[in-house]
């Protein structure tokens, strides 16, 4: 697909989901709210990165849970690819390494960068951290990117190979030793590690709004519906969360 088409795709998208064109996004946040959308959270192993299934009126997004909170956002804006653009699958399972696969999947990948970082954003940011247009840009450089953005290194990197603000040879490098690199910048680690292993599980969304209908309109009874939850991956709407304590106001 013409990437003119997948950029007008993207920024369409954001547009529906009530952001603005440029600024970074939370892509969960936003995808929460996509009505007969649920989403859930499980660890896939090395070799998957999402799946998407479409169903009349109620549509499934599955993320691993395993990968890092970065590539998690990517794999997010990719399937949100299949879920709203794709017409040829209902169910699209997509693997780890981006950039490869089919055209759809290529598309997808595409189509997600430019929606974690529309083209203008990203050409405004990089214009701002060079001083001259032919200076190069350094490991300090692609931190700041991939952290105001909030997307993989693996991610960011592809995009400016793409865009000609690096070379593969240039990036080599910049692979190694992700976590302290950003580390010695002042962030923190959490965009470079996974979900914490407590809470690699779990349905979001559509799945627990029919959930909590049914049951307050006593389609089911109490145990059906702590089985349904349960069965989601969603033993904190049953027994609670203590290890959380009470709840603050602010």
């Amino acid at each position: 697909m013409d990437k003119m088409d997948l950029w007008k795709k993207a920024a369409n998208l954001r547009k529906q989901l009530g952001e603005d064109s440029t600024s970074p996004i939370d892509i969960f946040a936003l995808a929460f709210s996509i009505e007969h959308l649920s989403i859930v959270y499980y660890p896939m192993g090395d070799r998957l990165s999402g799946i998407c299934v479409k169903n009349p009126g109620s549509n499934v997004i599955a993320v691993n849970s395993a990968m890092t909170i970065g590539r998690q956002r990517f794999s997010l804006a990719h399937e949100l690819y299949h879920l709203f653009f794709d017409d040829e699958k209902l169910t699209a399972i997509c693997k780890k390494n981006i950039g490869v696969g089919s055209e759809k999947e290529i598309d997808a990948d595409q189509f997600a960068s430019y929606l974690l970082m529309p083209p203008d954003a990203l050409s405004d940011m990089v214009r701002q951290i060079k001083k001259m247009p032919s200076d190069k840009l350094s490991v300090k450089d692609i931190v700041r990117i991939e952290q105001h953005f909030q997307i993989s290194r693996q991610a960011v990197l592809n995009r400016l190979i793409a865009e000609k603000e690096l070379t593969i040879k240039d990036s080599e490098t910049m692979r190694k030793n992700v976590i302290l690199s950003a580390l010695c910048q002042g962030y923190d680690d959490t965009l470079y590690k996974p979900t914490p292993k407590e809470k690699q599980y779990g349905t979001y969304g559509y799945y627990i709004q029919q959930a909590d209908r049914v049951s307050e309109k006593g389609l089911v009874s109490e145990g059906k519906y702590e089985e349904l939850l349960l069965s989601a991956y969603r033993p904190d709407l049953v027994y609670g969360n203590e290890a959380e304590g009470g709840e603050l106001l602010d």
